[in-house]
């Protein structure tokens, strides 16, 4: 997908980060710790002791960030393709003053031709972490912070923790808030006969952060049995695998998925004509089979399965990291310890686990792919429009057009994104909450639609005359993180917007709930009523949060009858 560029951040962060594809319970015992000092304590000597050593970060006005702290060893060499394992120890105070190189990834726009080609972006030393605190101390008889650990998107293709300026959600929120790297494409979801029922690496990366965060919050000030995992797109999609993997049990305690669920998908022609339909998960023999035609491809089919992987393991990152070779790994495998089975079907028979969930969707999803895609297939005529919907729906075809004619719409190419929108990501989101509360009734379920029709437009999408992007796939994150480059900053309305939803993110976080004293009420989601209007849509100006009824918005009845 092509990715865009961020701005440095004035902490000194700077990254690219790419436009999201799908995008993807204990108690721990507080850990004693003594930071040298606090984190938070003053500005002259941030210093903090984790369990490895010492890491001295940068004092901001009104928060402290701990960059590029490493979680685990580099999966580089003879530890390429294995689970992660901890990082060494240090001697001395370890610098953490800015981020580690991103995991290698496909390159971005401009680096020698776009769609892939270029030189490499990234490093397979990547797995890193980054901490933002709040500067003032907590009140003696203050409980720890909450925690929020962010997981971003990128299509596991791309992206970084250090694209996200947290300081919003630690400071206004008054959290610590962690992002993370997590390894991509061929390097994180590669498998192979030889591999065995290896896990999905780049998720179990995911697990392994998150037991840095257990066994580290309480050293920056934060409460490691208060854990909230949050993401969008991609790391949404990581996130479901989370709620369904039994090797993730007590290691968070909420979760937030944005744009992402477990029954997530994407017909066929969904990104652009002759597109295969998208699953974002896929079985553990389907990856072992891509994972042999690699080896072919690399030469390395000699010998028994340990001198294949050896030669693999050889392979320089540059032959690695082409855009087919990396394209052709980018879905975590289920039939593993991680992930059992598909995490559509854990959910469907209840084997997830029990904790407190909000699930949301942006109103305009579908019109960031459309959008990217209209250059090179426009879809201007209402011919253009039946034949995309002949493509992904076959006979049901007619029948979706009747649904969404084209004359009801503003143009062809809005009709074929909302489609798109209510079909793969409205309606699979609210189906995965009725799967969730029919096994979990009593779980607090909490849905959101972001609908700023005026939202900042990302950088780097092309402008399209005569199609507004509105609330498209991804434009909820600058609400929530600063830095993100978008064609101008937040209005005041859209500001107030922010804050309110930093608010409800971090409340959430604290208690499990949302709503707060002043704030907007926001229902739980009556998963058991799809028609009730307990959606809490997400607008800037009065009135602009409220709850809807976006199952009967977005045409979910006709979608669940098309799936049957």
């Amino acid at each position: 997908m092509p990715p865009t560029t961020t701005a440095p951040r004035p902490s000194g962060r700077a990254g690219h980060r790419r436009l999201a594809f799908l995008p993807l319970l204990c108690a721990a015992a507080l850990l004693s710790a003594t930071a040298v000092p606090a984190a938070g304590a003053g500005p002259a000597s941030p210093v903090v002791r984790t369990e490895q050593g010492l890491v001295r970060g940068v004092a901001h006005d009104s928060y402290t960030t701990f960059d590029g702290i490493p979680y685990a060893a580099p999966p580089s060499g003879p530890l390429r393709w294995r689970a992660p394992v901890p990082a060494a120890a240090w001697h001395g105070v370890r610098d953490a003053t800015k981020p580690a190189s991103r995991c290698v990834q496909m390159p971005t726009p401009g680096a020698g031709g776009g769609g892939g080609a270029g030189a490499v972006v990234g490093s397979e030393d990547c797995l890193y972490l980054n901490v933002t605190v709040p500067a003032t101390k907590p009140a003696a008889t203050a409980k720890k912070r909450p925690v929020l650990v962010w997981m971003h998107g990128g299509a596991f293709l791309g992206g970084s923790g250090s694209d996200y300026g947290a300081e919003r959600l630690a400071v206004q929120g008054d959290a610590i808030v962690v992002t993370v790297n997590y390894r991509l494409g061929i390097f994180g979801y590669f498998g192979h006969s030889g591999l065995g029922a290896a896990p999905p690496f780049g998720l179990a990366d995911q697990q392994a952060a998150l037991r840095w965060v257990r066994a580290n919050a309480a050293r920056f000030g934060g409460d490691p049995g208060s854990v909230t995992l949050f993401g969008e797109s991609a790391g949404a999609l990581g996130i479901c695998a989370h709620l369904t993997s039994p090797t993730a049990a007590g290691l968070f305690q909420r979760a937030v998925l944005q744009s992402g669920s477990c029954l997530t998908s994407f017909p066929r022609g969904a990104l652009a004509p002759g597109t295969p339909a998208y699953e974002p998960f896929a079985a553990q023999a389907d990856v072992q089979a891509a994972g042999a035609e690699a080896a072919r491809q690399l030469g390395c089919t000699e010998g028994g399965r340990d001198e294949v992987l050896a030669c693999l393991r050889r392979q320089s990152t540059d032959r690695l990291a082409t855009a087919q070779l990396m394209q052709s790994f980018n879905r975590p495998a289920f039939g593993n310890a991680l992930l059992p089975v598909a995490p559509a079907q854990a959910l469907a028979s209840g084997r997830f686990h029990r904790l407190p969930l909000i699930l949301g969707t942006n109103h305009d999803e579908m019109r960031m792919f459309v959008g990217l895609s209209l250059a090179a297939f426009p879809i201007r005529t209402e011919d253009d429009y039946r034949a995309r919907l002949a493509e992904a729906f076959g006979a049901a075809a007619p029948a979706v057009e009747a649904r969404y004619p084209a004359a009801h719409h503003p143009s062809p190419a809005l009709a074929w994104a909302a489609v798109l929108t209510d079909r793969s990501f409205t309606c699979t989101t609210l189906a995965a909450g009725r799967a969730i509360a029919a096994h979990a009734p009593g779980l607090p379920l909490y849905g959101y639609e972001f609908n700023d029709p005026d939202a900042p437009v990302l950088a780097g999408l092309p402008a399209n005359p005569g199609f507004p992007y509105g609330a498209a796939h991804g434009f909820e994150i600058p609400f929530l993180f600063t830095s993100f480059p978008t064609e101008r900053p937040l209005s005041d309305g859209q500001r107030a917007l922010s804050d309110r939803m930093v608010g409800y993110w971090t409340n959430f976080a604290r208690t499990g709930n949302p709503n707060s004293a002043g704030a907007p009420l926001w229902p739980a989601l009556r998963a058991s009523s799809p028609h009730a209007p307990s959606v809490q849509s997400l607008a800037p100006g009065p009135g602009g949060i409220h709850p809807v009824d976006a199952s009967s918005a977005h045409a979910c009845s006709f979608w669940d009858r098309l799936s049957q």
